[in-house]
């Protein structure tokens, strides 16, 4: 048996650390990691064991968003940032399955999410996928680039999955959001998701601290009102902020609660 993992790692990859985008390909069950994250990722999950879930309910929620904002609401481009590496059911999957015709742009900055996504990211032929190599810290830049792909004067649900938490001083990841959806037209969407410490799960807080001295890049937990206050200006569309695994998920009483906050606002 081989092992998993990619056989060689493209220039600028470092499999010395672990990084983020490869530990939750592990965790969701994908084969794009090195020793270095499977022994980070083993050891985060013997200190929460619900990290797996959370990994899991966060894709399940992109899902539920994107069908949602694709069918129901009918937007048809898709600014997806901190894309992560491609997995089952990404963004442009879910939303071409209900609208063929969907746009989408991913934005990483990681070079092993840029070598699978020029070859795993497709299109249907009504619609159109882009990728822009960029820091979510540089939303003119993603701004820029994203219009050569998608409309920018129609409306655009932005996702931003786990990402914001990587911005750790609070004040300036409010600044990328606003950045990102002031130049947006109304009915443009934001798809937020964030870990926190609020909604429990024993041995987060020590997790995330093994994580920040063992792998890159450093990560923080906020809180419902630091969460909400991202949404400033936006109608945040029912069931509000709640654990991301409960978001539009059927029955709450069957949904275990994971602590990751999920929630959609709508530009008015």
């Amino acid at each position: 048996m081989t092992e998993p993992g990619p056989r060689t790692a493209p220039s600028r990859v470092r499999t010395d650390i672990a990084h983020n985008a490869r530990v939750w390909n592990y965790w969701l069950g994908g084969g794009d990691h090195y020793p270095v994250d499977r022994v980070v990722g083993d050891r985060v999950t013997g200190m929460y064991p619900s990290i797996g879930e959370v990994a899991r309910a966060d894709r399940a929620f992109l899902g539920r968003a994107v069908r949602h904002l694709a069918g129901d609401t009918g937007i048809g481009q898709f600014l997806d940032i901190g894309t992560g590496l491609p997995t089952a059911d990404n963004t442009h999957e879910v939303a071409q399955h209900t609208a063929p015709d969907a746009r989408v742009v991913y934005v990483d900055n990681d070079p092993i999410v840029l070598a699978h996504a020029r070859s795993l990211l497709t299109s249907s032929p009504e619609g159109a996928t882009g990728y822009i190599e960029a820091d979510a810290r540089d939303p003119e830049r993603i701004l820029r680039a994203a219009g050569r792909t998608l409309d920018l004067r129609r409306p655009v649900a932005v996702m931003m999955l786990g990402i914001l938490n990587f911005v750790l001083d609070t004040e300036e990841a409010r600044s990328i959001v606003r950045t990102l959806m002031d130049p947006l037209p109304s009915g443009s969407h934001l798809v937020l998701t964030h870990p926190t410490l609020e909604l429990g799960g024993a041995g987060n807080e020590t997790a995330m601290r093994f994580w920040n001295e063992n792998a890159t890049p450093p990560i923080t937990a906020r809180s419902r009102s630091e969460f909400a206050s991202f949404l400033d200006g936006l109608d945040v569309l029912e069931p509000g902020i709640v654990s991301c695994s409960r978001w539009r998920s059927g029955p709450t009483a069957r949904t275990p609660e994971v602590a990751q906050f999920g929630a959609v606002g709508r530009k008015p």
